[in-house]
């Protein structure tokens, strides 16, 4: 079975109903919860709209900005509470078939070694989006992406053609689908990250035991969100995270990170040729 988890920031409503509908016909869905960050609580009309089905939990965080790893552990623990074997987190605006749904189940149950995957994700009128990398080294992070062009198309891992499973270390955080004994190893999202930077501090973690996958039999589109930084002192958040992150994982020496990275490379390469 699998539970779900989406959060939300002033979102469009009509998106998260027509995520929630779609996710809703996936067969081996058993909850989902809309984790909400917003200022306002959504209104009663919306909430009935969206809670129609008893699988739908909507939880508004009483107007804090909770950050993204905090919101998604209300859900995660529920997951790890009920023995809920899976546990997807996703953003509401995604567009997935419910039935590549079912078919990311069916691969997690056949391959036990995965703690996480990721499909191949789109933009909207089909390019390709490179959320497939390495774990980042400070220039990684903090050079213009004008100035390391080089540098960012080995770390976004452009050069595999993104066409065969790679067992990457890094996955973006749009659609993250978790074996939840992983992440209880991992023991979740580490709560000092309050952006969804914290998904590379949660990869890492669980690629340590596991395979972290990325899949592209599957595909789903991304909307890139617009408004991505402009909540209150997202800036800021989004600064502090990375300092936080090099912080615990090491700045310039992080020899783990080096032999990671050079394997993933050394695999990936292999595996086009």
């Amino acid at each position: 079975m699998l539970n779900i988890s989406i959060e939300l920031y002033r979102p469009d409503w009509t998106q998260v109903q027509h995520i929630v509908h779609t996710l809703l016909q996936a067969g081996e869905v058993k909850n989902i919860y809309l984790i909400d960050n917003s200022p306002e609580q959504a209104d009663e009309e919306t909430q009935r709209e969206l809670t129609f089905s008893r699988k739908t939990h909507y939880i508004w965080n009483n107007g804090r900005d909770t950050g993204f790893g905090r919101a998604h552990n209300i859900a995660l623990r529920d997951s790890i509470w009920q023995r809920t074997k899976y546990h997807l987190v996703i953003d509401a605006d995604v567009e997935v078939q419910a039935e590549d749904i079912d078919k990311l189940h069916y691969f997690m149950e056949h391959n036990p070694q995965v703690g996480l995957l990721m499909p191949k994700v789109v933009n909207p009128k089909g390019g390709l989006q490179y959320l497939c990398n390495l774990l980042p080294t400070p220039l990684d992070v903090f050079l213009p992406v004008s100035i390391g062009k080089k540098r960012r198309f080995r770390y976004e891992l452009r050069a595999t053609g993104y066409d065969r499973i790679m067992n990457v270390p890094n996955l973006y955080s749009c659609f993250m689908f978790l074996r939840t004994e992983a992440v209880l190893l991992a023991r979740l999202f580490d709560e000092q990250f309050a952006t969804d930077f914290g998904h590379i501090d949660l990869t890492r973690t669980i690629h340590r035991n596991y395979l972290t996958l990325f899949v592209p039999d599957i595909t789903i589109v991304k909307t890139n969100k617009k408004n991505s930084y402009s909540r209150p002192l997202a800036v800021w958040r989004k600064f502090a995270d990375r300092y936080r992150y090099f912080n615990k994982w090491g700045w310039i020496f992080d020899a783990e990170r080096r032999e990671i990275n050079r394997l993933t490379i050394q695999l990936c390469m292999n595996e086009q040729q």
